[in-house]
């Protein structure tokens, strides 16, 4: 590399080493937008720390692909491919990140696409990639895809250590440098048998961010306050859904607070002095004989729930919140581990992971919320008489998870 040494500092890996091409890419306007956007969305409302950006991200993405190229062995234009490619991942996301994707009829990948082929950006990349090639890996396609968007990818790695690291919460601390030297590009990226552990420790701890973090009943009920004003200042032409990618936290903090909608005014002085509704009614997924069939639950059967609740109880219906934790994926259980040249699904290596992969549920909840001043209301809300909901397993003992919840 020529010219002078270029390097951010990053709180999770200390020093990262930039081309000269890498900090052309991040002075650009779209990339530079990524530092007024948080990573972890309305989360600083539960946990402070939590302001990281969408920047600290790409670049610890980065950071993490070139060292998994280099392991394994990828040529330097292909780790160059790979290090842009990673950097650029998440520049098409919306304000507040994942909250603001909610709402919106596509998802961030395809508005990255859109930035990285329709924009300046473009005429930028095109001095040195193609940028279908870029594309091809943000979405997981092609011979190099996984090592970004995979099973066991680069993106996952750094959002749980970065995620843990600003929240202060222990659960996320992965041995990332086991992993990335025990994985071999084949059809897929494959974890060799010695990396095992490793990957188990990553499995349990992202297991245990979903309650703790990402899915915290009260991260839920924030995100779902939000995307409730903002789907309906989309909806009235406030702003363009397909302009979202032009727009950071402040202009969305800023027209919620400005523009002609009252319930966007009012959610975000309700966001602004935290005054978050509570729970009312909470069933854990696992109760039931299937829980995978509360996700077969459509929105509007949710919001005509919603509506009826309201209306039973003399609430305004904009302020009943019926929210299901997402679903519990965790993908890299799907990670195939070479053991003796043959390939094992790491569900069938890992008894651990075999277990989490049935514990799954034990974690996700349908919850019903409302103004913290009509709580007592409550008492004896029967959710099944406006939800056709599963059938309950009588024969399970719930008790630890009733402890559960008071521990989250």
């Amino acid at each position: 590399m020529s010219g002078k040494k270029k390097f951010i500092r990053d709180s999770v890996y200390g020093d990262i080493r930039l081309t000269e091409f890498e900090v052309k890419i991040m002075d650009m306007p779209q990339f530079q937008r990524l530092r007024r956007i948080k990573q972890l969305g309305l989360i600083s409302l539960i946990y402070p720390g939590a302001t990281h950006t969408r920047f600290e991200h790409c670049v610890g993405t980065m950071n993490l692909g070139s060292k998994l190229s280099e392991e394994l062995e990828l040529g330097n234009d292909e780790i160059e491919l790979i290090r842009a490619s990673a950097l650029l991942h998440d520049i098409g996301h919306g304000p507040f990140s994942h909250v603001s994707e909610g709402v919106l009829s596509v998802p961030h990948e395809e508005l990255t696409k859109y930035v990285v082929t329709k924009t300046s950006m473009r005429d930028l990349l095109e001095e040195k990639f193609d940028v279908n090639a870029i594309v091809d890996i943000v979405n997981g396609k092609g011979h190099l895809g996984p090592i970004v968007s995979g099973e066991l990818d680069v993106d996952r790695m750094d959002y749980l250590l970065r995620d843990s690291h600003n929240t202060g919460v222990s659960y996320g601390i992965i041995d990332y440098e086991r992993i990335i030297s025990n994985l071999s590009l084949q059809d897929g990226l494959v974890l060799d048998i010695k990396g095992v552990q490793a990957a188990e420790g990553a499995l349990v701890s992202r297991y245990f961010m979903y309650p703790s973090v990402y899915q915290h009943h009260t991260t839920r009920i924030v995100n779902t306050m939000f995307r409730r004003a903002l789907k309906k200042i989309i909806d009235n032409g406030t702003i363009n859904e397909n302009d979202i990618y032009k727009y950071d936290d402040t202009d969305i903090i800023s027209i919620f607070r400005h523009c002609d909608n009252e319930y966007a005014n009012d959610i975000m002085s309700r966001l602004d002095n935290r005054i978050v509704p509570k729970r009312v009614k909470t069933i854990r997924l696992d109760n039931f004989k299937t829980p995978e069939k509360m996700y077969k639950i459509k929105a509007d059967e949710l919001r005509k729930a919603e509506e009826e609740i309201a209306e039973d109880y003399g609430l305004d219906k904009d302020y009943v919140f019926i929210n299901i934790a997402e679903y519990p994926r965790f993908d890299e259980m799907k990670t195939q581990v070479n053991v003796d040249e043959k390939l094992y699904p790491l569900t069938e290596i890992s008894n651990i992971i075999g277990a989490l992969s049935k514990a799954r549920f034990n974690i996700p909840d349908i919850s019903v919320y409302v103004p913290e001043e009509e709580k007592s209301k409550f008492d004896k809300l029967k959710l099944e008489n406006y939800l056709d909901l599963p059938e309950i397993d009588r024969e399970k003992f719930h008790g630890i998870h009733y402890d559960q919840i008071k521990l989250f």
